[in-house]
């Protein structure tokens, strides 16, 4: 009985992780930024990363949403501690900027890739300092 109770636990637990969203066909591009938004300020980063890579496959002719879906993604990434994934993500989203037509893409996006780049640094230094006492 024990044996049946905690794999019942274990198997509720690990499905609870594992939520699928239906992300709705006619769903506007500005409301799936909000969902996803909601989801990551709950912390949801599995939903939070559905609707984000929803709004990048419907939206891959709209550079701005692109880059909106990308930052998204590595700031999730960011979160959960993915510190080497995010760096390369951030990066991959700089590189949007590196054409002539640079200054017509969303600038803030530019500005947060920065700061969490900066912010990753600052962690990998501190955890340096930490693992060298």
């Amino acid at each position: 009985m024990n044996k049946f109770c905690i794999l019942f636990f274990l198997i509720l637990v690990f499905s609870s992780c594992i939520t699928t969203v239906n992300i709705p066909d006619n769903m506007s591009p500005a409301e799936i930024i909000q969902r996803g938004q909601e989801a990551l300020d709950k912390n949801r980063y599995n939903v939070a990363i559905q609707y984000y890579n929803a709004l990048y496959e419907r939206n891959r002719n709209i550079i701005d949403l692109i880059i909106t879906a990308e930052y998204h993604i590595a700031f999730i990434n960011y979160k959960q501690g993915k510190y080497d994934l995010a760096r390369h993500e951030l990066n991959a989203v700089l590189e949007y900027y590196n054409s002539p037509d640079q200054e017509l893409l969303p600038q803030h996006f530019k500005r947060l890739c920065h700061i969490v780049l900066n912010s990753i640094d600052e962690k990998e230094k501190q955890r340096k300092r930490l693992f060298r006492r």
